[in-house]
Protein backbone atom coordinates (compact mmCIF):
# COMPACT_ATOMS: atom_id res chain seq x y z
CA UNK A 1 0.00 0.00 0.00
CA UNK A 2 0.82 3.62 -0.75
CA UNK A 3 0.51 6.59 1.84
CA UNK A 4 0.45 9.92 -0.17
CA UNK A 5 0.35 13.46 1.93
CA UNK A 6 -1.18 15.85 0.14
CA UNK A 7 1.16 18.78 0.14
CA UNK A 8 -1.57 21.37 -1.09
CA UNK A 9 -4.14 21.00 1.68
CA UNK A 10 -2.87 21.45 5.47
CA UNK A 11 -4.06 19.33 7.62
CA UNK A 12 -5.76 16.81 5.54
CA UNK A 13 -5.65 13.30 6.77
CA UNK A 14 -3.33 11.11 4.59
CA UNK A 15 -5.20 8.98 1.86
CA UNK A 16 -4.55 4.97 1.39
CA UNK A 17 -4.24 4.11 -2.31
CA UNK A 18 -3.90 0.93 -3.61
CA UNK A 19 -0.48 0.06 -5.36
CA UNK A 20 -0.79 0.40 -8.86
CA UNK A 21 0.75 -2.48 -10.01
CA UNK A 22 -1.10 -4.67 -8.37
CA UNK A 23 -4.08 -4.17 -10.20
CA UNK A 24 -2.63 -5.27 -13.29
CA UNK A 25 -1.63 -8.33 -12.02
CA UNK A 26 -4.71 -9.34 -10.40
CA UNK A 27 -6.21 -9.23 -14.13
CA UNK A 28 -3.43 -11.27 -15.52
CA UNK A 29 -3.89 -13.61 -13.42
CA UNK A 30 -7.36 -14.03 -13.84
CA UNK A 31 -7.27 -14.03 -17.78
CA UNK A 32 -4.35 -16.91 -17.91
CA UNK A 33 -6.81 -18.95 -15.49
CA UNK A 34 -9.73 -18.30 -18.03
CA UNK A 35 -7.94 -19.22 -20.70
CA UNK A 36 -6.32 -22.67 -19.55
CA UNK A 37 -10.04 -23.20 -18.77
CA UNK A 38 -11.34 -22.48 -22.22
CA UNK A 39 -8.13 -24.84 -23.13
CA UNK A 40 -8.56 -27.44 -21.23
CA UNK A 41 -12.30 -27.77 -22.23
CA UNK A 42 -11.95 -27.01 -26.23
CA UNK A 43 -9.02 -30.41 -25.54
CA UNK A 44 -11.15 -32.92 -24.18
CA UNK A 45 -14.35 -31.61 -26.27
CA UNK A 46 -11.97 -32.45 -29.96
CA UNK A 47 -10.97 -35.69 -28.35
CA UNK A 48 -14.54 -36.89 -26.97
CA UNK A 49 -15.11 -35.68 -30.95
CA UNK A 50 -12.46 -38.03 -32.68
CA UNK A 51 -13.32 -40.45 -30.24
CA UNK A 52 -16.63 -40.54 -31.74
CA UNK A 53 -16.10 -39.94 -35.34
CA UNK A 54 -13.08 -43.23 -35.46
CA UNK A 55 -15.63 -45.54 -33.47
CA UNK A 56 -18.13 -44.94 -36.18
CA UNK A 57 -15.47 -45.33 -39.33
CA UNK A 58 -14.48 -48.49 -37.43
CA UNK A 59 -18.07 -50.03 -37.15
CA UNK A 60 -18.76 -49.26 -40.68
CA UNK A 61 -15.86 -51.17 -41.76
CA UNK A 62 -16.32 -53.94 -40.57
CA UNK A 63 -19.82 -54.26 -41.34
CA UNK A 64 -18.61 -53.54 -44.41
CA UNK A 65 -16.20 -55.95 -44.42
CA UNK A 66 -18.90 -58.78 -43.06
CA UNK A 67 -21.33 -58.07 -45.75
CA UNK A 68 -18.65 -58.01 -48.04
CA UNK A 69 -17.14 -61.62 -46.94
CA UNK A 70 -20.50 -63.61 -47.45
CA UNK A 71 -20.93 -61.88 -51.27
CA UNK A 72 -20.11 -64.59 -54.03
CA UNK A 73 -17.27 -64.17 -55.96
CA UNK A 74 -17.76 -62.00 -58.42
CA UNK A 75 -18.22 -63.35 -62.32
CA UNK A 76 -15.91 -61.29 -63.66
CA UNK A 77 -13.26 -62.34 -61.05
CA UNK A 78 -13.89 -66.07 -61.47
CA UNK A 79 -13.68 -66.17 -65.24
CA UNK A 80 -10.07 -64.18 -64.85
CA UNK A 81 -8.99 -66.73 -62.64
CA UNK A 82 -10.38 -69.31 -64.98
CA UNK A 83 -8.98 -68.46 -67.86
CA UNK A 84 -5.67 -67.75 -66.24
CA UNK A 85 -5.55 -71.52 -64.99
CA UNK A 86 -6.36 -72.40 -68.41
CA UNK A 87 -4.35 -70.58 -70.54
CA UNK A 88 -1.03 -71.35 -68.60
CA UNK A 89 -1.40 -74.94 -68.29
CA UNK A 90 -1.94 -76.38 -71.78
CA UNK A 91 -1.21 -80.22 -70.56
CA UNK A 92 -3.45 -80.41 -67.30
CA UNK A 93 -7.31 -79.73 -67.57
CA UNK A 94 -9.17 -77.53 -70.01
CA UNK A 95 -10.86 -74.75 -69.46
CA UNK A 96 -14.01 -76.80 -70.28
CA UNK A 97 -13.19 -79.08 -67.72
CA UNK A 98 -12.39 -76.56 -65.27
CA UNK A 99 -15.74 -74.62 -65.39
CA UNK A 100 -17.44 -77.81 -64.77
CA UNK A 101 -16.13 -77.23 -61.69
CA UNK A 102 -15.59 -73.85 -61.17
CA UNK A 103 -19.75 -73.62 -61.96
CA UNK A 104 -20.09 -76.34 -58.91
CA UNK A 105 -17.83 -74.75 -56.67
CA UNK A 106 -19.57 -71.27 -56.84
CA UNK A 107 -23.09 -73.15 -56.52
CA UNK A 108 -22.31 -74.70 -53.12
CA UNK A 109 -20.35 -71.29 -52.07
CA UNK A 110 -23.93 -69.74 -52.86
CA UNK A 111 -26.20 -72.59 -51.09
CA UNK A 112 -24.13 -73.21 -48.40
CA UNK A 113 -22.69 -70.69 -45.28
CA UNK A 114 -19.53 -72.55 -45.86
CA UNK A 115 -18.08 -75.08 -49.03
CA UNK A 116 -16.28 -77.50 -47.98
CA UNK A 117 -14.14 -78.96 -50.37
CA UNK A 118 -11.39 -81.36 -51.09
CA UNK A 119 -8.50 -82.09 -53.54
CA UNK A 120 -7.01 -85.29 -54.31
CA UNK A 121 -3.95 -83.78 -55.85
CA UNK A 122 -2.00 -80.27 -55.46
CA UNK A 123 -2.10 -79.25 -59.12
CA UNK A 124 -1.63 -76.29 -61.04
CA UNK A 125 -5.00 -75.18 -60.45
CA UNK A 126 -4.68 -75.67 -56.66
CA UNK A 127 -4.68 -71.80 -56.41
CA UNK A 128 -7.74 -71.27 -58.48
CA UNK A 129 -9.53 -73.71 -56.11
CA UNK A 130 -8.18 -72.44 -53.46
CA UNK A 131 -9.62 -68.76 -54.53
CA UNK A 132 -12.90 -69.66 -55.70
CA UNK A 133 -13.86 -71.36 -52.47
CA UNK A 134 -12.60 -67.96 -50.92
CA UNK A 135 -15.14 -68.11 -47.92
CA UNK A 136 -15.27 -72.00 -47.80
CA UNK A 137 -12.43 -74.94 -46.54
CA UNK A 138 -10.06 -76.57 -49.20
CA UNK A 139 -7.54 -79.01 -48.53
CA UNK A 140 -5.51 -80.79 -50.45
CA UNK A 141 -3.94 -84.60 -50.42
CA UNK A 142 -0.79 -85.06 -52.22
CA UNK A 143 1.24 -88.30 -52.36
CA UNK A 144 4.26 -85.60 -52.94
CA UNK A 145 5.82 -84.60 -49.63
CA UNK A 146 8.59 -82.39 -50.79
CA UNK A 147 5.91 -80.52 -53.09
CA UNK A 148 3.68 -80.28 -50.41
CA UNK A 149 6.63 -78.53 -48.22
CA UNK A 150 7.45 -76.24 -51.03
CA UNK A 151 3.75 -75.21 -51.81
CA UNK A 152 3.07 -74.30 -47.99
CA UNK A 153 6.27 -72.26 -47.98
CA UNK A 154 5.35 -70.49 -51.01
CA UNK A 155 1.26 -70.23 -50.26
CA UNK A 156 1.24 -70.07 -46.41
CA UNK A 157 -2.93 -70.11 -46.51
CA UNK A 158 -2.56 -73.33 -48.62
CA UNK A 159 -4.03 -76.16 -46.36
CA UNK A 160 -2.31 -79.28 -47.94
CA UNK A 161 -1.24 -83.14 -46.52
CA UNK A 162 1.03 -85.40 -47.45
CA UNK A 163 -0.63 -88.55 -47.98
CA UNK A 164 0.95 -92.19 -48.13
CA UNK A 165 -0.41 -94.99 -50.78
CA UNK A 166 0.00 -98.57 -50.39
CA UNK A 167 -2.07 -99.31 -53.90
CA UNK A 168 -0.23 -99.62 -57.13
CA UNK A 169 -1.52 -99.67 -60.47
CA UNK A 170 -0.89 -102.95 -61.41
CA UNK A 171 -2.61 -105.02 -58.16
CA UNK A 172 -6.16 -102.91 -59.31
CA UNK A 173 -8.06 -106.01 -60.59
CA UNK A 174 -6.69 -107.75 -57.40
CA UNK A 175 -7.38 -104.89 -55.08
CA UNK A 176 -11.33 -104.60 -57.08
CA UNK A 177 -11.77 -108.34 -56.29
CA UNK A 178 -10.71 -108.11 -52.40
CA UNK A 179 -13.11 -104.91 -51.97
CA UNK A 180 -15.99 -106.76 -53.22
CA UNK A 181 -15.74 -109.57 -50.76
CA UNK A 182 -15.65 -106.94 -48.13
CA UNK A 183 -18.59 -105.04 -48.81
CA UNK A 184 -20.85 -105.97 -45.54
CA UNK A 185 -17.40 -105.81 -43.95
CA UNK A 186 -14.11 -103.48 -43.84
CA UNK A 187 -14.86 -102.03 -47.07
CA UNK A 188 -18.64 -101.36 -46.97
CA UNK A 189 -19.85 -98.12 -48.13
CA UNK A 190 -20.84 -96.30 -44.86
CA UNK A 191 -18.17 -96.05 -41.95
CA UNK A 192 -15.33 -94.47 -40.19
CA UNK A 193 -12.48 -94.44 -42.39
CA UNK A 194 -10.35 -93.92 -39.34
CA UNK A 195 -10.30 -97.40 -38.15
CA UNK A 196 -10.82 -99.39 -41.26
CA UNK A 197 -8.68 -101.99 -42.39
CA UNK A 198 -10.08 -102.55 -45.81
CA UNK A 199 -6.83 -102.21 -48.40
CA UNK A 200 -8.58 -99.44 -50.52
CA UNK A 201 -8.96 -97.02 -47.50
CA UNK A 202 -6.87 -94.40 -46.68
CA UNK A 203 -6.70 -94.63 -43.00
CA UNK A 204 -3.78 -92.40 -41.69
CA UNK A 205 -5.36 -88.76 -42.76
CA UNK A 206 -6.10 -85.95 -40.55
CA UNK A 207 -8.92 -86.51 -38.00
CA UNK A 208 -10.94 -83.48 -39.49
CA UNK A 209 -10.94 -85.19 -42.88
CA UNK A 210 -13.05 -88.45 -41.97
CA UNK A 211 -15.20 -85.67 -39.32
CA UNK A 212 -16.13 -82.70 -41.96
CA UNK A 213 -19.02 -82.58 -44.59
CA UNK A 214 -17.59 -82.25 -47.78
CA UNK A 215 -19.62 -80.56 -50.25
CA UNK A 216 -17.20 -81.03 -53.25
CA UNK A 217 -14.71 -84.25 -54.11
CA UNK A 218 -11.53 -83.87 -56.82
CA UNK A 219 -9.95 -87.25 -57.30
CA UNK A 220 -7.07 -85.46 -59.50
CA UNK A 221 -4.46 -87.46 -57.70
CA UNK A 222 -2.27 -89.71 -56.95
CA UNK A 223 -0.29 -90.23 -60.25
CA UNK A 224 -1.32 -93.34 -62.04
CA UNK A 225 0.47 -93.39 -65.85
CA UNK A 226 2.42 -96.57 -64.74
CA UNK A 227 2.17 -99.64 -63.67
CA UNK A 228 4.12 -98.82 -60.51
CA UNK A 229 2.12 -95.42 -59.68
CA UNK A 230 -0.04 -95.71 -56.66
CA UNK A 231 -3.18 -94.78 -59.05
CA UNK A 232 -6.40 -93.44 -58.36
CA UNK A 233 -8.25 -96.58 -56.17
CA UNK A 234 -7.99 -95.61 -52.81
CA UNK A 235 -8.56 -92.17 -53.31
CA UNK A 236 -11.73 -92.73 -55.46
CA UNK A 237 -12.67 -95.53 -52.62
CA UNK A 238 -12.03 -93.01 -49.92
CA UNK A 239 -14.03 -90.55 -51.78
CA UNK A 240 -17.22 -92.73 -52.19
CA UNK A 241 -17.48 -93.20 -48.47
CA UNK A 242 -16.89 -90.24 -47.57
CA UNK A 243 -19.66 -89.02 -49.53
CA UNK A 244 -22.22 -91.81 -48.27
CA UNK A 245 -20.71 -91.68 -44.95
CA UNK A 246 -21.27 -87.63 -44.26
CA UNK A 247 -22.88 -86.42 -41.02
CA UNK A 248 -24.49 -82.92 -41.39
CA UNK A 249 -24.48 -80.18 -44.63
CA UNK A 250 -26.17 -81.31 -47.81
CA UNK A 251 -27.32 -84.71 -48.36
CA UNK A 252 -25.40 -84.35 -51.56
CA UNK A 253 -21.52 -84.81 -52.46
CA UNK A 254 -20.41 -83.73 -56.23
CA UNK A 255 -17.45 -85.55 -56.91
CA UNK A 256 -15.29 -85.24 -59.98
CA UNK A 257 -13.15 -87.71 -60.95
CA UNK A 258 -10.07 -86.84 -64.03
CA UNK A 259 -8.62 -88.45 -66.36
CA UNK A 260 -11.86 -90.64 -66.53
CA UNK A 261 -10.97 -92.12 -69.55
CA UNK A 262 -7.86 -94.58 -67.82
CA UNK A 263 -9.48 -97.56 -66.66
CA UNK A 264 -8.52 -97.48 -63.40
CA UNK A 265 -10.37 -94.15 -62.89
CA UNK A 266 -13.27 -95.25 -65.15
CA UNK A 267 -13.75 -99.26 -63.78
CA UNK A 268 -13.40 -97.70 -59.86
CA UNK A 269 -15.39 -95.07 -60.67
CA UNK A 270 -18.03 -96.98 -61.83
CA UNK A 271 -17.89 -99.58 -59.10
CA UNK A 272 -17.51 -97.15 -55.81
CA UNK A 273 -18.96 -94.14 -57.48
CA UNK A 274 -21.89 -96.06 -59.45
CA UNK A 275 -22.76 -95.26 -62.61
CA UNK A 276 -26.36 -94.46 -61.90
CA UNK A 277 -24.63 -91.51 -60.04
CA UNK A 278 -22.53 -89.89 -62.78
CA UNK A 279 -24.37 -87.03 -64.36
CA UNK A 280 -21.81 -85.97 -67.18
CA UNK A 281 -18.58 -86.14 -68.67
CA UNK A 282 -17.16 -83.48 -69.93
CA UNK A 283 -13.90 -84.02 -72.00
CA UNK A 284 -11.57 -86.23 -69.45
CA UNK A 285 -13.47 -85.17 -66.40
CA UNK A 286 -16.52 -87.84 -64.82
CA UNK A 287 -19.30 -86.06 -62.46
CA UNK A 288 -21.26 -87.69 -60.18
CA UNK A 289 -23.62 -86.89 -57.54
CA UNK A 290 -23.46 -89.10 -54.42
CA UNK A 291 -26.14 -89.13 -51.52
CA UNK A 292 -24.65 -89.95 -47.64
CA UNK A 293 -26.76 -93.20 -46.40
CA UNK A 294 -29.03 -92.79 -43.54
CA UNK A 295 -29.35 -96.71 -43.66
CA UNK A 296 -27.69 -99.04 -44.84
CA UNK A 297 -30.11 -101.66 -44.99
CA UNK A 298 -30.89 -99.38 -48.46
CA UNK A 299 -27.71 -100.38 -50.27
CA UNK A 300 -26.76 -103.11 -52.17
CA UNK A 301 -22.71 -103.04 -51.96
CA UNK A 302 -22.49 -99.08 -52.96
CA UNK A 303 -25.60 -99.20 -54.71
CA UNK A 304 -28.86 -98.39 -53.42
CA UNK A 305 -31.70 -100.79 -53.64
CA UNK A 306 -33.66 -98.73 -56.04
CA UNK A 307 -30.66 -97.90 -58.46
CA UNK A 308 -29.83 -101.70 -58.26
CA UNK A 309 -33.68 -102.51 -58.98
CA UNK A 310 -33.77 -99.85 -61.89
CA UNK A 311 -30.43 -101.50 -63.29
CA UNK A 312 -31.56 -104.94 -63.63
CA UNK A 313 -34.97 -104.20 -65.04
CA UNK A 314 -33.37 -101.82 -67.40
CA UNK A 315 -31.00 -104.52 -68.45
CA UNK A 316 -33.79 -107.00 -68.17
CA UNK A 317 -36.06 -105.12 -71.08
CA UNK A 318 -32.84 -104.47 -73.16
CA UNK A 319 -32.53 -108.41 -73.22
Amino acid sequence: MVVRHDKTTPGMKPVVMANLKEWPMTQSSSNTNRLWLIFIISFFTTAFTLTLIAAAAAAAAAAKGSAASSVPLRLSISNALLHYAATTNSTHMTSTELATITATVARCAAAASRCNLLVFGLTHEALLYKALNFDGRTNFLEENENLVSRFEQKHPGIEAYDVKYETRVGEMKRLLESARGELHGECRPVQNLLFSECKLALNSLPNHVYELSWDVILVDGPSGYHEAAPGRMSAIFTAAVLARSKKGGAAETHVFVHDFDREVEKVYSDEFLCRDNLVEVVGKLGHFVAERVSDERLMTGFRSVSASANSSSSSTSMA
